[in-house]
């Protein structure tokens, strides 16, 4: 019996020292590695303004309708750009509703940014990420989207293209992937009191 006791003690002894350190310290350590080192990546990567105010994340997008802003990505995130709903629609290229659904939205693109119907409408613009919340679209989509953010704005296509440029982000590492445009950075920088006519 007294071995039995023994036993039980020795394991109930490991388990609360692995509690504090695999519950405790590990998750101690890593949070303040995180602050001290990537501060704004732990933090959620947000777009403060320079009164505080948050305006949303980088690595998030957010949905715009109206003409004088760039529109994302669509959205299978729950109800649309749902952060905590994040997922794709997972129809798969056989899908009837995915077919439809997709031409529904080249029309739509198409009919909102003045294009023929022969314009070729970027993958980007009418299909979704598979998370539903990508915050960059491809130069193409901003290039074809910037006529009508000018015209509803006032301001010179030259003007917006200069904007673009300055909210697209280059390749990682210099090789990987394609540059895409920060929707949500673009917008705002749209909205600043410097690009205003």
């Amino acid at each position: 019996m007294k071995a039995l006791f023994s036993e039980i003690r020795g394991a109930v002894l490991a388990t609360l020292v692995l509690a504090v350190v695999c519950c405790g310290l590990y998750p101690l350590v890593v949070f303040g590695i995180s602050q001290a080192l990537f501060r704004d990546k732990a933090n959620g990567s947000l777009i403060v303004d320079q009164d505080g105010t948050v305006r949303g994340s980088k690595l998030l997008a957010q949905g715009f309708i109206t003409d004088k802003y760039f529109h994302p990505r669509p959205s299978a995130a729950g109800n649309g750009y749902d952060a905590a709903s994040s997922g794709g629609s997972n129809l798969g290229p056989t899908s009837q509703k995915l077919s439809d659904t997709i031409k529904d939205r080249v029309a739509a693109y198409r009919k909102e940014n003045g294009l023929s119907e022969t314009e070729p409408v970027p993958a980007d613009a009418v299909t979704a990420s598979g998370s539903g919340l990508d915050p960059h679209i491809s130069l193409r989509n901003a290039e074809l989207q910037t006529p009508r953010v000018a015209k509803a704005r006032g301001l010179s296509e030259e003007k917006v293209r200069e904007l673009v440029q300055q909210n697209t982000d280059g390749r990682d590492l210099g090789v990987l992937g394609d540059p895409g445009v920060s929707v949500l950075e673009l917008n705002l920088a749209l909205d600043s009191p410097g690009a205003q006519p």
